[in-house]
């Protein structure tokens, strides 16, 4: 699992465990392998430390500011890397290992802002969201016949350190408006029909469902997870 020391990738390595399964959690400190999924040879370093045939891949990894489209193209490359390469090259890797086992699960961490691009994020995030998105469906059409089934979830705004440490997304807007951290949270949460943020936990327990074998039929899919913020049926 990537990005798997903070927030829904921690949330979702926890809840794992607790089911039983055996974790490898893999970010660039405090992990159980310290590695920059951004790195060329990441899948087979991920591939090597998990030692037997792994089950499931979790992509959790991912970041952005809220910056329109003011990124300089230096930071549309560190998404492309981190939201598409990174997750092509493990589940290239991977793939391959799980079908020769007799089957696993992968499931990219993807976001709402990948089927509706938000105007108040990174322009580049979105945009690299929806490309994972493209490589989720990929990846389930040419593994789904050798066991391998291979999945997405698009989470809405989640309660967490990205949006509510200092400095985060919630700060970031309200600078870039001009107006106060708790306006933007109010307004924020005024557009989610459930009216509320989601949680880490409500994140992991579809992830960890698209990991069992429960979902023995469920291929290709992208889960909204988001209180009902994107407005269409996907």
């Amino acid at each position: 699992m990537t990005g798997g020391t903070r927030g829904i990738g921690a949330a979702t390595a926890a809840l794992l465990s607790a089911e039983g399964a055996r974790v490898l959690r893999v970010a660039r400190s405090g992990a159980d392998l310290d590695l920059d999924v951004t790195a060329p040879e990441v899948g087979e370093r991920l591939l090597a430390a998990a030692g037997d045939a792994p089950w499931a891949l979790v992509n959790a990894a991912g970041g952005s500011q809220a910056r329109g489209l003011g990124a300089p193209d230096e930071a549309w490359q560190e998404q492309w890397e981190l939201h598409v390469m990174g997750p092509m090259r493990l589940m290239r890797a991977l793939a391959p290992a799980m079908a020769d086992g007799g089957g696993g699960r992968m499931v990219n961490v993807c976001s709402s802002s990948g089927k509706r691009p938000s105007g108040s994020l990174d322009a580049s995030y979105s945009v690299t969201k929806a490309a994972q998105l493209s490589l989720s469906r990929v990846f389930a059409d040419a593994w789904a016949a050798k066991g391998v089934l291979v999945n997405a979830v698009t989470p809405g705004p989640v309660e967490g350190e990205v949006w509510l440490e200092e400095g985060g997304l919630a700060d970031q807007q309200a600078e870039a408006k001009g107006s106060s951290r708790a306006d933007v949270l109010d307004a924020t949460r005024g557009r989610i029909p459930l009216g509320r943020f989601g949680t880490a936990s409500e994140i992991a327990a579809v992830i960890a469902f698209l990991c069992s074998e429960r979902a023995s039929n469920v291929a290709g899919a992208a889960w909204s997870v988001d209180g009902g913020s994107v407005p269409i049926i996907l």
